[in-house]
């Protein structure tokens, strides 16, 4: 429908995507994901190792933030690519939980160990790098 006075428009044609294009797109896809993941492990290393002469559990929140942070971004689209293919939207939920519910626990238990809030801080700063990363390198392709 035209926004503009109600009626439908018949000229507008809906877009193709051809299969060179979707093979374009899904290489770009997994080259961001090995890219994020990688920078990630990297930036992760470099500031837990910074790090680790001032607090070693700390550190060890950090790096293990970072670690989980991949894990979690790989199940993510490793989920997104199976509900694509199956349209199996309950397992999906399913095992989104269950992720929220595993990634949720460990800066608890790091947390309990260290004695340190802080250590919440510094594993949901590892956590989102490599989503801060993919999101970076998306908008450089741009």
């Amino acid at each position: 429908m035209d926004p503009t006075n109600g009626q439908e428009d018949s000229t507008l044609t809906r877009r193709t995507y051809t299969p060179a294009e979707a093979a374009a797109d899904l290489a770009n896809y997994r080259k961001f994901r090995r890219s994020a993941s990688l920078g990630t492990l990297f930036l992760v290393t470099l500031a837990a190792l910074l790090l680790v002469h001032w607090s070693a559990p700390l550190a060890l929140a950090l790096a293990v933030g970072g670690l989980c942070g991949v894990g979690n971004a790989w199940l993510v689209m490793y989920g997104n690519e199976r509900l694509a293919d199956s349209r199996r939207v309950g397992i999906f939920v399913i095992s989104s939980l269950l992720r929220i519910g595993v990634f949720g626990i460990v800066p608890v238990l790091l947390a309990l160990r260290s004695g340190s809030l802080w250590s919440l801080g510094l594993y949901f700063a590892g956590f989102f790098i490599p989503l801060a990363l993919y999101a970076l390198l998306l908008r450089r392709s741009m």
